[in-house]
């Protein structure tokens, strides 16, 4: 199977490329860190020509499990958004995720068979407070899979988004500390006094990619440690 993920240098990214079984296509904005991987190709999302590019690197190495992983985040009042960073964290987020599937699927419609795996996040399920821009992307992201999972499931191709809570990687931390809570406080408030680790999240797509889950599709998968129940 060949196996590409984007955002693939660090974090949940790097987990996913590194536990699951086929030929991986790595992709990021580092080319030093992406060296580590046999096939990648550097693409910064957030640009026309170098995601037109991936476009054309899917088509050519006939994908046929695509992991939509990169994303940013911004942590700010409404009122201090300025248009570039609206514009590009919904290219990054939401854009670019749906361009790329719309470059996989000839090939994966052709094979009637295909795994789309798009990483969402609790915050686009539940909202979050000065993160309204984060919160959107990746509520459109969970709008997308649920309509696109009724659009290829006669294909056997299923969609799904995976949705972490508070991740224990660089973005992750980095978040917990950009609000106005310290880490600590925020696992206060989180069911399991804990952040998700990378690999329980490489863990869920490698199961959502198997044949076990071949009847999953449309979902919103919550891997969050009980943060989206309640407090």
């Amino acid at each position: 199977m060949n196996i590409l993920v984007t955002g693939a240098t660090r974090g949940i990214g790097k987990a996913i490329a590194q536990n699951l079984d086929g030929t991986i296509f790595a992709v990021g904005r580092s080319e030093e860190l992406l060296k580590t991987y046999e096939n990648y190709l550097v693409c910064d999302l957030s640009d026309k020509n170098d995601l037109e590019r991936l476009g054309e690197y899917i088509q050519e190495n006939k994908i046929d499990i695509l992991v939509n992983n990169a994303g940013e985040y911004i942590y700010s009042p409404i009122e201090d958004i300025e248009y570039d960073k609206l514009e590009h964290i919904m290219k990054v987020n939401l854009i670019s995720p749906l361009y790329l599937i719309s470059k996989a699927v000839p090939y994966m419609k052709s094979k009637k068979w295909g795994r789309i795996i798009n990483i969402g996040s609790i915050s686009g399920v539940m909202g979050e407070a000065c993160a309204s821009l984060y919160s959107a992307s990746k509520a459109g992201l969970i709008g997308g899979t649920k309509a696109l999972a009724l659009e290829l499931a006669e294909y056997n191709i299923t969609v799904n988004t995976i949705n972490p809570g508070w991740v224990d990687t660089e973005m992750g931390n980095s978040s917990a500390n950009d609000g106005e809570w310290t880490k600590e406080e925020v696992i206060e408030c989180i069911p399991q006094k804990r952040f998700v680790s990378p690999k329980e999240v490489a863990g869920m797509v490698k199961y959502l990619i198997s044949e076990e889950a071949k009847g999953v599709t449309g979902q919103s998968i919550n891997l969050c440690a009980g943060l989206s129940v309640g407090f």
